[in-house]
């Protein structure tokens, strides 16, 4: 971040025509302060009490990154504009100019980012064709990445279960990163998921290893949700089922405590009927091989959350947002999550509610 906040300064605030360069090192330096504590808060967990605090530090990361883009964006067109061959008198006018529509799309961008994430999450209908399901539409309610903790508190979760049930599905299910807090301090907050009326199923994230996964698992057994680590189950409705299979998080591999066991997950599932499968990251897909699969359910990339962020989180996951068909038998759905973490601030990446809609093929 120092590095981050050094470059806004000197390739962009430093440049900008006067007087817009005035007080060029403080916006970088009050940033650093604010990533300093929340830093601090990270490692301390008992610095900041306030969550609107806690909001505006976390603020302080985000801004940083749309502020790079910004300052990689003005350095790179004024580095070509200098190779023009323009009058002095012209040129300084012209980079008057720019330097103005930059600072208004800074302003924009910024201001676009903070609603972004200040922003209820949209409902995204996905519609999926899956052989072996009736031509009656079965709905699915898919919630991922929600981050209980900080900011994100009971009247959030209580709207999101109000809209989940608005909905009528057949089931719930929760994709991981349920929390971002000590469990401890967020039990009423996650209470309102009790009333949610379909039958609910939760897979682990990466952030409930952060957070004692030992106690979060039997606390959200208690709210009447069923728990699926490398287990399944069959579903029926009517006159027809399916299995549902729900898979460890990556991290639980990486920590060697509830790691992926996908053969574990599988031993006894009925092969004659389809198979939807959660795990929170979208490469756990990579680890099924040709097993069936015809549609996973993941989250954890947030679509990108903060646009061009998404570029990275591709580096290390093989989707992003969205549905895709992986192998001619294998689809996955990828959630951009209902809440944010870290900074609250999306871009291009809006939160959503996600309902899945599968018909026969």
């Amino acid at each position: 971040m120092a590095l981050l906040n050094f470059y806004i300064y000197l390739r962009f605030f430093k440049r900008l025509h006067p007087p817009f360069n005035r007080f060029s090192a403080l916006i970088p330096s009050v940033l650093m302060f604010g990533e300093i504590l929340f830093v601090a808060e990270a490692i301390s967990h008992n610095l900041v009490h306030s969550s609107s605090l806690y909001y505006i530090l976390a603020s302080s990361i985000g801004i940083t990154f749309l502020l790079f883009v910004v300052s990689l964006f003005y350095d790179l067109n004024l580095t070509l504009f200098k190779k023009v061959p323009y009058q002095e008198s012209r040129r300084k006018f012209i980079k008057l100019v720019f330097d103005v529509t930059i600072l208004i799309l800074a302003l924009s961008y910024l201001f676009k980012g903070l609603k972004g994430g200040l922003s209820e999450p949209i409902l995204n209908t996905i519609n999926v064709n899956i052989k072996g399901f009736p031509d009656k539409v079965y709905t699915i309610i898919q919630l991922s990445d929600v981050h209980v903790g900080r900011t994100l508190q009971k009247s959030f979760v209580e709207d999101l279960v109000k809209r989940t049930n608005a909905q009528n599905p057949d089931i719930v299910v929760i994709t991981g990163d349920l929390i971002d807090q000590d469990i401890h301090k967020i039990k009423e907050d996650l209470k309102p998921l009790q009333k949610i009326h379909a039958p609910t199923f939760f897979t682990l994230g990466n952030h409930e290893f952060f957070h004692n996964v030992d106690e979060i698992i039997p606390f959200i057994k208690s709210l009447g949700i069923r728990v699926l680590i490398n287990e399944n189950l069959e579903i029926k409705k009517d006159d027809f089922s399916f299995n549902l299979i729900g898979l460890s998080d990556e991290m639980g591999s990486r920590l060697g405590h509830f790691p992926i066991e996908v053969k574990k997950a599988y031993t006894g599932i009925n092969k004659e009927i389809p198979t939807l499968v959660l795990a929170h990251q979208p490469k756990s897909i990579l680890r099924l091989k040709n097993r069936a699969c015809d549609l996973m359910l993941s989250g954890h990339t947030h679509g990108g959350q903060i646009f061009p962020f998404g570029i990275l989180v591709m580096v290390d996951q093989p989707y992003l947002a969205g549905l895709y068909q992986h192998k001619k038998k294998q689809q996955i759905f990828v959630s951009r999550g209902a809440g944010y973490w870290g900074p609250p601030i999306r871009v291009l990446a809006p939160s959503e509610i996600s309902k899945i809609l599968i018909k026969g093929s």
